[in-house]
């Protein structure tokens, strides 16, 4: 593994982010990926922060809640990856391993239990060092519309904001 400066791949996590990329958890035994389209990286606190967006409904929301931690996994070359990012999409992890399903390879991460993925190799290791209910009170009534529309599918589901200290980056 390669350490990186992530400000450095601002432009390719930036890139990435928009057309999916994993945010990926582990507690106790049980790891699971999901695929996110929505995220910052900034400095809050002297601190190197990504910022995820998690439902609640999500089972990744009741693993990050447990572990308060997560890594962020990038492709470098999307074309291989593509169809296991939409399964990760489009699939929930608490009944099967996405991961495996999608022959996707796991590894340890270094400073945090929850793991890397080989096959999207630029990895961010992140620790909850904050996190934020939504307050739909304050969210624009357009927004409110597109995201969060009032339909039994949506129920309500608004996001949890995890604020993840970058504590190490790297290239698999």
């Amino acid at each position: 593994m390669k350490d990186i400066d992530v400000i450095e791949y601002l432009p390719k996590i930036i890139t990435e982010l928009k057309q999916g990329i994993l945010l990926n958890t582990k507690s106790k035994d049980k790891i699971n990926s999901m695929t996110i389209a929505w995220g910052q990286i900034g400095i809050e606190w002297r601190k190197l922060i990504f910022t995820a967006y998690v439902r609640h409904s999500r089972f990744t929301h009741q693993q990050i809640e447990k572990s308060k931690e997560f890594t962020v996994s990038v492709p470098l070359d999307r074309t291989p990856v593509k169809e296991a990012i939409a399964y990760c999409g489009t699939k929930c992890g608490k009944d099967i391993n996405k991961l495996s399903d999608m022959n996707l390879t796991v590894l340890d991460g270094i400073k945090v239990n929850s793991p890397a993925i080989k096959e999207l190799p630029l990895t961010l290791e992140c620790k909850v060092i904050y996190q934020k209910e939504q307050d739909k009170n304050n969210i624009p009534k357009d927004v409110i519309e597109m995201f969060y529309p009032d339909n039994p599918l949506n129920n309500g589901d608004y996001h949890t904001v995890y604020y993840g200290e970058i504590v190490g980056a790297y290239i698999i």
